[in-house]
């Protein structure tokens, strides 16, 4: 029978923040998967846990990841952790979780800390629906085209970012999503110098311009404002069927034309469905 890899969130700056299954689950593990085991050492040396620890990062991760899960499959219990938060969230964790399930292997996550939950939480920016977006790429095309679809991105979007990045990276939203779009930086979560600034792009700009950035930054942008409706129920029904005349999906049509009316999609599937039974 195959043991369980444990997926334990890890405090993001307050040690007290480890859950009392957390330390369990690390006590009780046959061994610890670390994405540094120099950081994640400091963390068990703290609450004297001695457990053996093997390496697993980015850069090793299809060499480690086939050892940890022969262990696995030979019915050993492993608890894997990345330097702060959430594993496989924005982490090579997630390549492991996927080769765990392909070959049948318990996954169970032990929740805690998660940086992206935690600065939408304080942000004061819509919270019912969001996107996490992570780090955005460094070359200069894929930048831009991850910026581009999000233009027209309705709900609100969290990045990571870096301090010697940040000001780029306000700049390349400002010109992405104008300079009034409402932002929430927050850096050093749950750390002594924790901060949280709401501004506007533009306001983000000129207060790391004059104050140099430090400390790791969660970014929350607001999302776009809904488009303006262009044309009436019936146009916009008309247009749906038109589209399905052309050869379109009904699922497909109502995109589309949802797109050139400035009505949601669901809400012309729903009244074409409605449309049809009558």
């Amino acid at each position: 029978m195959s043991g369980t890899l444990y997926l334990v969130a890890t405090p993001i700056g307050n040690l007290g923040d480890l859950s009392v299954r957390a330390l369990e689950t690390l006590r009780q593990a046959d061994f610890n998967a670390a994405e540094d085991t120099r950081v994640t050492a400091k963390l068990l040396n703290h609450f004297e846990i001695k457990k053996p620890t093997v390496s697993y990062y980015e850069h090793n991760k299809f060499q480690s990841g086939p050892k940890i899960l022969e262990r696995l499959l030979a019915g050993e219990t492993c608890a894997l952790v990345t330097d702060a938060g959430m594993p496989a969230i924005s982490d090579p964790g997630e390549d492991l979780v996927r080769l765990c399930a392909e070959h049948g292997v318990e996954v169970l996550a032990i929740p805690g800390c998660c940086a992206v939950v935690t600065a939408l939480a304080v942000s004061g920016l819509p919270t019912q629906r969001f996107c996490f977006e992570g780090f955005l790429a460094v070359s200069g095309r894929h930048r831009t085209e991850h910026l581009e679809s999000l233009k027209t991105e309705q709900r609100t979007m969290i990045f990571y970012e870096a301090p010697h990045k940040l000001l780029r990276t306000l700049e390349d939203l400002q010109a992405a999503f104008g300079a009034d779009r409402q932002i929430s930086l927050c850096r050093e979560l749950t750390k002594l110098h924790e901060e949280t600034l709401r501004t506007t792009l533009s306001g983000a700009i000129e207060h790391f311009t004059a104050v140099p950035p430090k400390g790791e930054f969660v970014l929350v942008v607001r999302g776009a404002e809904p488009e303006a409706q262009t044309a009436t129920e019936e146009e916009a029904l008309a247009r749906v069927f038109q589209l399905q005349s052309e050869g379109l999906r009904l699922k497909d049509a109502c995109r589309q034309a949802g797109e050139e009316t400035g009505f949601a999609k669901n809400q012309l599937y729903r009244l074409a469905l409605e449309h049809s039974e009558s």
